[in-house]
């Protein structure tokens, strides 16, 4: 195999580290369980995640594929340092986006090919590519659920509907 078949079928990046605007998050597993549904009345729940809809305009926040069935998906940073789990955003996505996201449920339900394939849609990547970030995201929610101690929950991104 010449270096050109090995770049069309492996992909190539120059050495960079890739970012990709639909990416796997992996929650640690001690904040299984964790999210704005349970922690919000319905009423507040229905507020945050209609103002995620009307942000979107229509369009999965990711893709931008147009559609009007979206999930409202909660986007959370964590600082293992410190132990928290913290609220960033509250996307609307497409339901593709949402499963490709939530990788380890989409392997469990059996559809990890349909995720597979979008995510190298979306990210204009390679299967190799996908695989090695899947990889680097099974490592770094490892590490969290390695963790000794418990998350804390930070929540201020709610402060806006105040």
């Amino acid at each position: 195999m010449n270096f050109l078949e090995i770049v069309l079928i492996w992909g190539y990046n120059g050495g960079m580290e890739k970012e990709y605007r639909l990416d796997f998050e992996l929650v640690p597993d001690a904040c299984w369980g964790t999210n704005l549904r349970s922690c919000l009345t319905r009423a507040q729940w229905d507020k945050v995640r209609r103002d995620a809809y009307a942000r979107a305009e229509g369009r999965c926040m990711i893709c931008g594929k147009s559609t009007e069935k979206l999930d409202a998906h909660e986007r959370w940073s964590y600082d293992e340092e410190h132990m928290v789990q913290k609220l960033e955003d509250v996307l609307a996505v497409c339901k593709a986006c949402h499963m490709t996201i939530h990788i380890g449920r989409t392997q469990l339900i059996g559809k990890e090919n349909m995720a597979a394939a979008h995510f190298c849609k979306v990210n204009g990547c390679s299967y190799a590519d996908y695989i090695k970030r899947l990889g680097e995201a099974t490592e770094t929610h490892a590490r969290r659920c390695a963790l000794l101690g418990e998350w804390s929950l930070d929540l201020s991104w709610l402060k806006r509907f105040t």
